[in-house]
């Protein structure tokens, strides 16, 4: 897959090589096409990245089943994150793959998710749900990271068995 877009890309940047060298073209639309193909690459860097198996940094599903939980503690050096491996539920169900997700470190969630993984350690699966955080309004929305969410873990309730 990534040597598949490797050669997509060779193939682009010779196809604007040659438009840009001996094209007729007016110089605008010389112009236009060098701004397309870039925006076009950040734009398919993003997808590439998401392909490959990194962790999203999308909000996580509304509901979903806890499968682990790694805890990047911050120090002085660098910034702390807490990625968490998760299979959304989709009208009850689980979905057919789990995705990984990072969230900004925060330490109530942190020790929510500790909690959780001891009592998945012990066989008693998670089930989460988020709800978006009531802030402040404004123009938050422009800042990266300001959709916090509010996250609650709780047991998975034991399966009902229908009466016979």
């Amino acid at each position: 897959m990534t040597l598949a877009v490797v050669l997509s890309f060779a193939a682009l940047l010779l196809l604007l090589t040659l438009a840009l060298l001996w094209s007729s073209w007016p110089g605008w639309l010389k112009g236009t096409l060098v701004a397309g193909v870039a925006i076009f690459y950040f734009w398919a860097n993003t997808v590439v990245h998401d392909l490959s198996g990194w962790p999203s940094a999308d909000p996580l599903p509304e509901r979903f089943v806890l499968l682990a939980a790694v805890i990047d503690e911050p120090t002085k050096l660098r910034q702390g994150a807490l990625h968490v491996w998760v299979n959304a539920l989709d009208n009850g169900k689980p979905t057919d793959k789990p995705r990984a997700y990072t969230l900004p470190y925060a330490k109530d969630v942190h020790a929510l998710l500790e909690e959780a993984m001891k009592k998945n350690r012990q066989g008693v699966s998670q089930v989460g749900t988020t709800e978006p955080k009531k802030g402040k309004g404004g123009i938050s929305w422009l800042r990266p990271g300001s959709d916090e969410q509010v996250i609650k873990i709780r047991d998975l309730p034991a399966p009902q068995l229908p009466e016979k």
